[in-house]
């Protein structure tokens, strides 16, 4: 069992407190704007998988393009990032509005307009995810997530309800241009606000290595990759319902886009639900039992509305999924969040984002296609089916728990005063690093060894080895490459408290009065390619 702070701590600062309300409104429009979307799709063609394409269309961009703003977003200024994509998503539903009302849409075209809609969501969602524990201090961090959740899905349960009254009053450009207005709160609530400055020891990491960091990061950290597989598995089987919803509602003979909104609006209430009783939940039960409760649940309903074709069964059938998905999908964040250090948290949670949205897109596609070929009914049932393996899945892949490291730098680290004049881009550099271990101490000291390689290649170390003194047994030396003098900066402001654990028990190992001894190195070649050349022709073999 956990301690959770309260739900509404959160609100106690009042950045949060702003940014929520904006959210709000800013959430509400993205849901007027669905509705307008999916039902405007289905008045331009039939096709099942071009109607489940207006979920994909808006998932597969932060799939495409979220790890490249998580990796901006550790680099740079995230508010200003976060002002572009509301530009972008502004700009997008503007222009989506102007090709409504002038009548130019055909469904690829409504598809690209949701799609670049889609990549300023992509571009947002990163860096808004990682500023949380800018906003409210750790302790709080998992409520904050909730309350997130618990914003989206409040709108989500009268969001589509009024989207559909908006449309048929209105048309389809109603709704667009609703929701290009419902940027306006948040871009002046973003503007006001002024997150904490961290000042900077070394220069801005470039874009290519940030990738590569963020990527090698996640994969070196098997609790995170469990993660991940477990959201896109789930996001995969879970888009079936919102994918396949808009064919629901047109099967009823009075179906319409207010159908559609009621629809949406009971899933939204289910995902409150689910949002209100989620801290109870998670302090009673472990983090495998609440995906694994997931699955079951959202499983469940698949089957239901399969099995029904009454639209208020299907309506109370849609409030299991909504609070399935919001345990789920809200438990995966905060667990990336709090087993991430601050410094590549924005590239883990694109990767988390990456991983669920394109299990999303891929599903949509999947179910699309389904139920064109046989029908919707067989599309839920195989969506409920993948759910029931899902939950088996975690027999052998079970969510890990969090919040039991340390993830705070160390920030012992003081750059060494070089006799050499270095610039920052200047390497690469060897490291070495020298102990003397008892005989007796050698099977502690490889234990330790086996966890420090993990932490040193994670953190950026190339060509990790160790070495033992053939004629001095008890001297081991352990050495690694960087590619840069900034880029062994960094690599040692990454250190976090937990890793530094590590670190401790190696040097209570070492015998002697010092510390380790550390050999920083620069590699040079003492004689060039060139200056080889003219001695080939003098090399004398023996016995030739």
């Amino acid at each position: 069992m956990r301690p959770q702070s309260s739900t509404l701590a959160p609100f106690r600062h009042k950045a949060f407190r702003t940014l929520w309300a904006a959210t709000l409104v800013s959430n509400f429009g993205g849901l007027v704007q669905a509705v307008g979307a999916a039902w405007l799709m289905t008045q331009l063609t039939d096709s099942a998988t071009l109607i489940a394409l207006v979920q994909a269309s808006n998932t597969l961009p932060i799939m495409l393009f979220a790890l490249v703003s998580g990796a901006l977003a550790d680099i740079f200024d995230r508010r200003r990032l976060l002002l572009a994509a509301i530009g972008v998503m502004a700009g997008g539903s503007l222009l989506l509005a102007a090709a409504a009302w002038l009548g130019w849409l055909a469904p690829w075209s409504l598809l690209a307009f949701t799609f670049v809609i889609g990549m300023g969501q992509a571009l947002y969602n990163p860096p808004w995810q990682a500023s949380v524990g800018d906003l409210v201090p750790r302790a709080d961090v998992p409520a904050a997530v909730t309350l997130n959740s618990v914003g989206f899905n409040l709108m989500r349960s009268v969001g589509p309800a009024a989207g559909g009254l908006i449309v048929a009053g209105f048309g389809a450009a109603a709704a667009f241009a609703v929701n290009a207005a419902s940027y306006l709160p948040l871009l002046g609530a973003m503007l006001r606000w002024q997150p904490p400055v961290r000042p900077r020891t070394v220069a801005p990491e470039p874009l290519g290595p940030a990738l590569a960091a963020g990527l090698r990061y996640v994969a070196l950290s098997p609790n995170l990759m469990r993660v991940l597989a477990r959201a896109s598995l789930f996001g995969m089987s879970a888009v079936s319902v919102l994918a396949l919803l808009p064919l629901i509602a047109t099967s009823h003979p009075a179906g319409g886009s207010l159908t559609l909104g009621l629809l949406l609006g009971c899933y939204g209430i289910g995902a409150i639900s689910g949002a209100a009783l989620n801290t109870r939940i998670r302090a009673r039960l472990s983090n495998e039992s609440v995906v694994r409760l997931a699955f079951a649940l959202f499983a469940l309903s698949c089957v239901a509305l399969a099995l029904t074709d009454n639209a208020w069964l299907q309506g109370l059938a849609l409030l299991p999924a909504g609070a399935s998905w919001v345990m789920a999908l809200s438990l995966f964040n905060v667990t990336v969040q709090l087993s991430t250090p601050r410094w590549v948290v924005a590239r883990a949670l694109a990767l988390y984002q990456t991983a669920t949205f394109g299990g999303m897109a891929l599903g949509s596609g999947l179910w699309g296609a389904i139920a064109g070929a046989w029908s919707v009914d067989h599309a839920l049932l195989g969506a409920a089916a993948l759910l029931v393996v899902g939950a088996l899945v975690g027999h052998w892949f079970s969510q890990p728990e969090y919040g039991t490291l340390d993830l705070d730098p160390v920030n012992r680290f003081r750059e060494p005063s070089l006799a050499l004049d270095l610039r920052g881009r200047s390497g690469p550099i060897m490291v070495m690093v020298d102990y003397r271990i008892a005989p007796r101490d050698t099977p502690a000291f490889l234990r330790l060894m086996a966890l420090r390689r993990n932490i040193r290649r994670r953190d950026g170390a190339r060509n990790w080895a160790l070495l033992r003194d053939l004629e001095n047994p008890e001297t081991w030396s352990e050495s690694y490459h960087i590619a840069t003098w900034d880029e062994y900066v960094r690599h040692n402001l990454r250190r976090t408290k937990s890793d530094n654990i590590v670190g401790e028990k190696l040097s209570a190992l070492h015998q002697g009065e010092d510390a380790p001894q550390v050999h920083r190195m620069i590699e040079r070649h003492s004689v060039s390619p060139a200056d080889d050349l003219p001695l080939i022709g003098r090399i004398e073999v023996p016995g030739s």
